[in-house]
């Protein structure tokens, strides 16, 4: 579950079998506090019910065209009312949902709510496009940045299994084994953000994690590169000392042209 904020209203966003379905229960009140009233008057429109029939066509292989051509008839008919709930339970519609609950309310494929906000205000529709727009690029940025962090662990076990085969001897117990690992995460750690993972808490005794759930992009896909490039130095028997004068050389050329790229693609997006 996601929100968005359009104009001081406060529009909550689902996913139904992978889709995105906004609370047209929400988008409603910024017409009227009674939602449900904005919403039945919505579908009472032949216009409406046109559309929505059209729509369950093209996605929905299980909808009845029957019971649809029904309510089409009827629409416009001053006695002629159609509630969300008769609609799914009569077409076995999914492009409209009814949910109950915390979270209850009428929910919409995003196709269907965004005709449903043009006809509350074009220009309310407008701000929900743009709003709904900028909550999918946060969410592909923080995809893109959970999928960085996922491959940093990767290549974290690369880095230790190298250890273990290099740097530990075979009598070492596991509270020495500990203590060696965690001299090498340091070692990249040193050689990346220049501070070790227990002076990074000891600076921020308020935040949970660890400095590498604080990186950004740019840092963590250095980091993974570090990693692998520290399994080759250690089996190459290169001394702890050694290795981390070289992964900080490397750490600051890689981040000058990560950066210098950063700046350039936001330069040429700024032009555009």
């Amino acid at each position: 579950m996601a929100k968005i904020n359009v104009k001081g209203t406060e529009i909550t966003i689902i996913s139904f079998d992978e889709k995105d379905y906004i609370s047209l229960t929400d988008v409603a009140k910024v017409k009227n506090p009674d939602a449900n009233a904005v919403i039945a008057n919505w579908m009472r429109n032949r216009n409406t019910i046109e559309y929505l029939g059209v729509w369950e066509y093209l996605y929905n292989p299980h909808f009845k065209p029957l019971e649809f051509e029904g309510f089409k008839n009827e629409a416009g008919a001053n006695a002629f009312t159609l509630s969300p709930q008769k609609w799914i339970e009569s077409t076995n519609a999914i492009g409209i949902i009814a949910k109950s609950g915390r979270y209850g309310g009428t929910y919409a494929h995003k196709d269907i709510a965004f005709k449903f906000a043009s006809w509350i205000s074009v220009e309310f529709e407008l701000y929900v496009v743009k709003e709904f727009q900028r909550l999918k690029e946060d969410e592909q940025k923080q995809l893109g940045w959970s999928a960085k962090r996922e491959l940093a662990k990767i290549n974290y076990h690369i880095h230790t299994d190298a250890i273990k085969h290099n740097l530990i001897p075979a009598k070492l117990t596991a509270k020495q084994t500990s203590i060696i690992y965690a001299s090498e995460a340091d070692v990249l750690n040193v050689a990346l953000f220049g501070i070790t993972a227990k002076e990074w808490r000891d600076v921020n005794p308020e935040l949970k994690g660890n400095i590498r759930d604080y990186a950004g992009i740019n840092e963590l896909i250095c980091l993974s590169n570090m990693e692998n490039i520290n399994a080759v130095l250690i089996n190459e028997n290169i001394s702890q000392k050694e290795r981390l004068i070289r992964l900080n050389q490397i750490a600051i050329q890689q981040m000058r042209v990560l950066n210098e790229v950063e700046n350039r693609k936001l330069l040429t997006e700024s032009n555009k």
